[in-house]
C-alpha cells in the first residue's frame, strides 16, 4: 500500500508540475475611444470646426501633441500586465483621419511597435471615422473592407454616420475576422434613438453572413464603442448575444461584458450613471469551458481603468478624466474607458 501510495503521490506531482509548466501565447485585443482625435486643420469638406480642439483659439499645436501623447501612453500600457506588450490589434473611434493615427503611432511611446493603420473615411458629417491599429510581428491581414451603416430620419433625410469597418487575417496562424463599430448616439434620448442602434447591429449580423460564406465556422470578433449597455435590446435581440459560458452554442456570441456591466463596471458615466458602452463579443470558436488551449480562445476580459485616467476631484470625481469640455483641454485622456481582452493558447 505504502508504494502505490507513493507512486500516485508522484503521477499526481509529475500531472501538476507538467501543466505549470505550459507556456502560452497571450495576445491583447482591445478597443479605444480616443475622444475626438482631431488634427489642427480645417478639412473643408467635413464638420470638423464642431472638434472641441478646433474651437480652442491659442496653443493648438502643442494641445494636440499632448492629446496623441496621452493616447498612445494608455495604448502601450494596455494589456501589459500578462501580455508583456501592447495590443496586437486594437480598434479605436473618434479618429478624423488617417493622418492623426500615423500623428499617434508615430509617439514616442508606440514608435517601436510599428503599428500598422487600416481606415476608411466615413460619411459621417462630423469627420469621426472608426479604424484599426495592429503590430505586423502579431497580425496579417489579409482582407478588408467598410460597410455603409443607412439610415434616414423621419422626414426621410439621410442621417451620415460611421461605418462599420471589417478585417479579416491570421492572428499567430490562426485566422479571425474583427468588425470595428462607432454606433449612432443617444442624441434625442435612448428610447428615440433605439433603433439606429438595432439597425447598427443588424449590419453586423450581415456581415457575419459574408464571413461565413468563406469561413463556416468562423473565430469573430466585434468590438466598440455601441452607445448601447450589455442589456439592450441592439445586443440581446439582434445581436442575441448571451452572457453565460454555459449556454453558449455553436454560432451564437458570448459578451462577456454584460456580467462584468451587471458587476458594477462601466466605460463611461453620464449625468452621474454608470454604463458600459464599450465591448469586445466574440463568436464560439473563441470560447472554451473545459481550459483547452491548443488554438486561441478568451482568457480574460476587462475594462483598463488605472487610477490616473479617473477624475480624482472636483464636480466630475469618479468619472473618466477627459480631454476636452467647455471648449478647454482639461490635459485628461478620453471621456470613455478602453476595453480588452486576452486570448491564449499553448505554445508548441
Amino acid at each position: 500500500m505504502k508504494k502505490i501510495t507513493l507512486i500516485l503521490i508522484f503521477l499526481i506531482g509529475f500531472v501538476n508540475n507538467t501543466y505549470s509548466q505550459k507556456q502560452y501565447k497571450i495576445r491583447t485585443i482591445a478597443f479605444y475611444n480616443l475622444e475626438n482625435l482631431f488634427d489642427t486643420k480645417n478639412d473643408t469638406l467635413k464638420n470638423d470646426e464642431a472638434s472641441p480642439i478646433m474651437e480652442i483659439k491659442t496653443n493648438r499645436d502643442s494641445i494636440y501633441s499632448q492629446k496623441l501623447n496621452n493616447m498612445a501612453k494608455v495604448i502601450s500600457e494596455i494589456g501589459t500586465k500578462e501580455a508583456k506588450n501592447s495590443p496586437a490589434i486594437i480598434g479605436v473611434a473618434e479618429v478624423e483621419n488617417r493622418k492623426v493615427l500615423e500623428d499617434l503611432t508615430s509617439t514616442s511611446y508606440l514608435k517601436e511597435k510599428k503599428y500598422e493603420i487600416i481606415h476608411f473615411d466615413s460619411p459621417d458629417l462630423r469627420g469621426i471615422d472608426v479604424a484599426l491599429l495592429y503590430q505586423p510581428n502579431y497580425f496579417i491581414p489579409t482582407h478588408f473592407e467598410n460597410f455603409e451603416l443607412k439610415l434616414w430620419d423621419e422626414k426621410g433625410m439621410r442621417i451620415y454616420t460611421r461605418d462599420q469597418l471589417l478585417v479579416s487575417g491570421y492572428l499567430d496562424n490562426e485566422l479571425v475576422h474583427i468588425i470595428v463599430n462607432h454606433w449612432p448616439s443617444r442624441r434625442g434620448g435612448e428610447k428615440k434613438s433605439r433603433s439606429k442602434r438595432e439597425k447598427a447591429a443588424y449590419l453586423n449580423t450581415q456581415i457575419i453572413e459574408k464571413i461565413k460564406l468563406s469561413d463556416p465556422n468562423p473565430k469573430i470578433i466585434i468590438m466598440g464603442d455601441l452607445n448601447d449597455d450589455p442589456h439592450n435590446s441592439s445586443l440581446k435581440k439582434v445581436l442575441k448575444t448571451k452572457k453565460k459560458k454555459r449556454k453558449v452554442k455553436e454560432g451564437d456570441l458570448y459578451n462577456p461584458y454584460e456580467d462584468l456591466f451587471k458587476r458594477g463596471h462601466n466605460t463611461l458615466v453620464y449625468r452621474d450613471n454608470i454604463n458600459l458602452f464599450d465591448q469586445i463579443i466574440f463568436t464560439s470558436p473563441l470560447l472554451t469551458t473545459k481550459k483547452e488551449y491548443s488554438s486561441f480562445k478568451m482568457f480574460k476580459a476587462a475594462v483598463y481603468k488605472p487610477q490616473y485616467l479617473t477624475t480624482q476631484t472636483g464636480k466630475y470625481k469618479g468619472y473618466p478624466f477627459r480631454s476636452f469640455s467647455s471648449g478647454k483641454f482639461l490635459g485628461g485622456y478620453s471621456d470613455h474607458y478602453p476595453v480588452y481582452i486576452y486570448l491564449i493558447k499553448e505554445k508548441n
